[in-house]
């Protein structure tokens, strides 16, 4: 792989590498370092990645480090970070989109993952299991419990608005 084809590929995902980042762990700083980590671990392994398999290797890239980052902050909880707004109760409705992330954000680590993958990003379940590391039935049922936790959690569209 030249050093034109690998600009490329960062011409070419990298804003959908740091969307599919930012949607999981919502820290900007996070995501972008999770983004650039992972075009480090992309230059390294650049001569061992077809042109056809770059997308791929990104995102699953990406997802093993935002795994990594995810595991390795749960072991280093602070007292600090807790926010007082999570523990108190909103009588008046601000922003739908807040309501779904805040949705999303109930769900479990590998549902979130494979929902975003494929509802904001637009994978097949077969890149997703490939993306993942798990089967193609698991994803889909992955997916299938996590948007029947949404539709029981957020309930109808109109009572929202």
């Amino acid at each position: 792989m030249t050093v034109a084809e690998y600009n490329d590929s960062v011409d070419k995902y990298s804003d959908n590498l740091y969307r599919f980042v930012l949607k999981n762990i919502r820290d900007e700083d996070k995501a972008k370092d999770i983004v650039q980590d992972t075009y480090l671990k992309f230059w390294e392994k650049k001569d061992n990645v077809t042109l056809s398999k770059i997308k791929s290797y990104l995102f699953t890239t990406a997802y093993h480090t935002l795994i990594d980052v995810v595991r390795r902050e749960k072991k280093q909880g602070s007292f600090n970070d807790v926010k007082e707004e999570n523990y108190s109760t909103k009588t008046e409705y601000s922003d739908l989109q807040e309501v779904l992330h805040e949705a999303i954000e109930q769900l479990p680590e590998a549902q979130k993952a494979v929902i975003l993958l494929r509802d904001y990003e637009g994978y097949p379940y077969d890149e997703i299991a490939k993306i993942t590391g798990m089967t193609e039935s698991k994803v889909k049922v992955y997916i299938f419990r996590g948007r029947k936790f949404l539709k029981n959690y957020l309930g109808s569209v109109e009572a929202l608005i």
